[in-house]
C-alpha cells in the first residue's frame, strides 16, 4: 500500500441536523446546534488563579464510528459557541466489533475565554491499550477498529447562557508513511509549532500529476509570524512559534472571518498584526506550552463562525479538490534545509497555507515563517512538497471554510 492508497476516514456530525444521533444527556436540540436543558449536574474545577468554581454539565456522545480497517490513530475536532465562562471536553476512546476497545481517553480542555479555564491537552495518558500524543489518539496493542467521542459541555452554575455544539468528529487512519529521509527526533527546528504523532508504515507515492486547480491562486492575504518574533513571549515564546495560528488567520482572513478589534483590544502595544495574536492566544495549549494544537485551531476558526475540522489528505491531488472549490488548505509538513526547495530551513514540523498551482502543477504556498509579508507567498516543486507533507503528518490538514461553502465530491473512502 502506497501513502495514496492509505487508509483514512473522517465522520462528521452537524448539529441540529444530526441531534438524533449518538446520546444526549443534559442537551437539547436548539436551533443553533446541542445546547444546554434539561437534567442538571454539577461539577467543580479550579480557574487559572486556583479557585474552584460551579459549573453544569451535559454530554453527547456519538455512536461508534467504524472505519472499515485497522486503526493506528484518531484526531478530534468540534466547533462550538462558547461564551465567557463555558468550556467543553472531549474524550475519545476505540472501538471494535460491538464493544469499546480501550477507555476513555481525555483529549481536551477547550475554551474560546481563557480568563476561567484553562485551554489545555492532557498529558501522561498511556497505557497498554493507547497513548494520548497531545491531540492525536495513537493506538498500541488494542485491535480498534472505530472509534467513539464523547464531548462534555460546561457552564457556570446558574448561568443562562451555556455553550452550543455546532460540529463535531474525528478523522482515522492505518498505518502512517514511513519518515524516510525526515527529521530525527531531536532536529533544530524554524518555525515548528505543531502537535500530533507520527510513526512508522508504508512509503511515499510519486507524486501525483496535475489536477483540476492547474494554475489557479486563491487571494488569500500573506503574513508573516515572523514579524512578531519576541513579543507575547507567554504564548508559547512568541512569534517563531505561531506557524499555526497564523495560517489559520489568513484563511479567516481570506473569508472575512477575521474577529472584529474589540476582541484583540487586549494586545497593547497593537504591534504589527494584532489578529495574529488573538489567534494565537486562542490556540494557546497550556499543557503543550504552544500554539500547534491542531484540534484547538479549527475550534478557533469555528469560534469565529467557520465550519473547520481536521482531516489528513491522501495527495496533492486530493488537495487540489479544495483550490478547484475556492477552499484554501492549511497543511503540516516537515523538512530539512535543501530537501524542499524554496523552503530553506530545518523544521521538525510546520503549518502553512496551500493557496494555488501553477500552470505546471506545482503548489503554491504562504508560508507564514517568511520574513516578511512579501516574502509569504512561495513557489515550491510538488514531488518533494507532497512528500514532506505526507511524511511529517500523513497529510494532516485544517479544512476552514464558511458553512454555506460547499465541500468537492468526497472520494469513495471519504477522508472529509
Amino acid at each position: 500500500m502506497t501513502a495514496a492508497a492509505r487508509d483514512i476516514v473522517y465522520r462528521g456530525f452537524r448539529f441540529p441536523t444530526d441531534g438524533a444521533a449518538g446520546r444526549r444527556f443534559g442537551l437539547r436540540v436548539a436551533r443553533r446546534g446541542l445546547a444546554p436543558g434539561g437534567v442538571v449536574r454539577r461539577l467543580v474545577h479550579p480557574d487559572p488563579a486556583g479557585h474552584l468554581r460551579r459549573y453544569e454539565w451535559g454530554t453527547w456522545t456519538s455512536p461508534p464510528v467504524p472505519a472499515g480497517f485497522a486503526v493506528r490513530e484518531v484526531v478530534p475536532s468540534w466547533t462550538a459557541d462558547a461564551p465567557a465562562g463555558c468550556w467543553l471536553r472531549a474524550e475519545l476512546r476505540g472501538w471494535h466489533a460491538s464493544g469499546p476497545a480501550t477507555r476513555w481517553y481525555a483529549l481536551g480542555d477547550w475554551t474560546a475565554d481563557d480568563s476561567a479555564v484553562r485551554r489545555t491537552s492532557v498529558p501522561g495518558q498511556r497505557d497498554a491499550a493507547a497513548r494520548v500524543e497531545t491531540d492525536t489518539l495513537v493506538v498500541g496493542a488494542a485491535t480498534v477498529t472505530g472509534w467513539q467521542l464523547r464531548l462534555t459541555l460546561l457552564r457556570p452554575a446558574g448561568a443562562r447562557a451555556g455553550p452550543v455544539l455546532r460540529t463535531a468528529g474525528a478523522v482515522a487512519s492505518g498505518d502512517p508513511v514511513t519518515p524516510t529521509g525526515t527529521n530525527p527526533p531531536g532536529a533544530d527546528q524554524a518555525g515548528a509549532d505543531q502537535a500530533g504523532a507520527t510513526g512508522e508504515g508504508d512509503p511515499v507515492a510519486p507524486s501525483t500529476r496535475p489536477g483540476p486547480a492547474t494554475g489557479r491562486v486563491l487571494d488569500v492575504p500573506c503574513w508573516s509570524q515572523r514579524r512578531h518574533t519576541g513579543t507575547h513571549r507567554w504564548l508559547g515564546g512568541g512569534g517563531d512559534g505561531w506557524c499555526s495560528p497564523t495560517s489559520a488567520a489568513m484563511v479567516l482572513a481570506y473569508w472575512g472571518a477575521s474577529p472584529v478589534p474589540r476582541r484583540y483590544a487586549w494586545v497593547r502595544p497593537p504591534g504589527p498584526r494584532p489578529a495574529v495574536v488573538h489567534a494565537a492566544r486562542q490556540c494557546y495549549d497550556h499543557a503543550y506550552d504552544g500554539t500547534g494544537n491542531w484540534s484547538f485551531t479549527t475550534a478557533y476558526a469555528g469560534s469565529q463562525g467557520m465550519d473547520a475540522f481536521v482531516t489528513r489528505l491522501r495527495s496533492l491531488a486530493e488537495a487540489e479538490a479544495f483550490v478547484a472549490a475556492g477552499i484554501p488548505l492549511v497543511l503540516s509538513a516537515a523538512y530539512r534545509r535543501g530537501e524542499v526547495p524554496g523552503l530553506d530551513y530545518d523544521t521538525t514540523g510546520h503549518l502553512l497555507v496551500l493557496v494555488g498551482f501553477t500552470a505546471t502543477g506545482d503548489p503554491i504556498v504562504n508560508d507564514p515563517y517568511a520574513p516578511d509579508d512579501e516574502t509569504v507567498r512561495r513557489v515550491v516543486p510538488r514531488a518533494p512538497f507532497e512528500h514532506a507533507w505526507q511524511v511529517a503528518s500523513g497529510g494532516l490538514t485544517y479544512v476552514i471554510r464558511p458553512p454555506d461553502r460547499p465541500l468537492p465530491t468526497r472520494p469513495a473512502q471519504p477522508n472529509w
